[in-house]
């Protein structure tokens, strides 16, 4: 159902049924590549259970995550934003599925200026604010900190508290290498917060992650909670 994507839930029947069309509803796989950095993106996703990393990606390869995306909202904004490819790259976090929406359908809709459009620019703002904050997080917060601002943030956006995903990826979102990843996770495990397996991650105790979270979490849920009470 597309009403399980918050933004798609806050649209009339009549805005829905115009759109349905040019929806498809996809499988999205553990680290798969919605779209790389300066590529022209063809579509639009809108998550229903999955979770998608945006990262900026550096010359030598390495990365760092930007902000992450699920059902509160949209991959691909540049497309109603004034442009139609970014500087990141949007990769599958957590696997699940989205509906996806062809790009010049996304960009008819936002033109029509209704609820589509006003959703879609409360959406931006709190991805902007979310970028923003990582950004500082990312420059100032040691990395326990950040891996616990993280993990809530992925979680807000899961419907259980398991976020499934490889050493290797969680790396990449926090730009760590293995041994830094191993060491941040061992931390959390030890203090019986969660339990890790290669990548997998269980947590066992949401409010003692957020008790060792920096404020950046707060930050961007609070923004979040104020711009998108779209379902109500």
């Amino acid at each position: 159902m597309p009403q399980q994507n918050s933004l798609l839930a806050a649209l009339s029947a009549a805005e829905l049924s115009r759109l349905a069309k040019d929806f498809e509803l996809v499988p999205l796989k553990l680290g798969q590549v919605l779209y790389e950095s300066g590529e022209i993106m063809r579509y639009g996703y809108f998550p229903v259970d999955c979770v998608v990393s945006l990262l900026y990606v550096m010359k030598n390869g390495e990365s760092a995550e930007i902000a992450i995306v699920g059902n509160e909202g949209v991959i691909g904004i540049a497309l109603f934003m004034g442009g139609e490819s970014t500087m990141s790259r949007a990769i599958v976090q957590n696997a699940g599925h989205a509906f996806r929406l062809k790009a010049q359908a996304l960009k008819n809709e936002f033109d029509k200026g209704k609820t589509l459009t006003h959703v879609l620019l409360m959406f931006a703002s709190a991805l902007i604010t979310q970028m923003v904050q990582t950004a500082a997080c990312n420059r100032h917060h040691p990395v326990g900190k950040q891996l616990c601002r993280w993990m809530l943030l992925s979680l807000d956006r899961l419907p259980t508290s398991r976020i499934r995903m490889t050493d290797k990826l969680i790396g990449n979102m926090l730009g760590l290498k293995l041994p830094e990843v191993l060491k941040a996770t061992a931390v959390l495990v030890k203090a019986g917060l969660i339990e890790y397996d290669k990548g997998d991650i269980t947590v066992l105790d949401r409010a003692g992650i957020e008790k060792r979270s920096c404020e950046c979490y707060r930050v961007v849920k609070k923004e979040s909670d104020r711009l998108l009470p779209l379902s109500a």
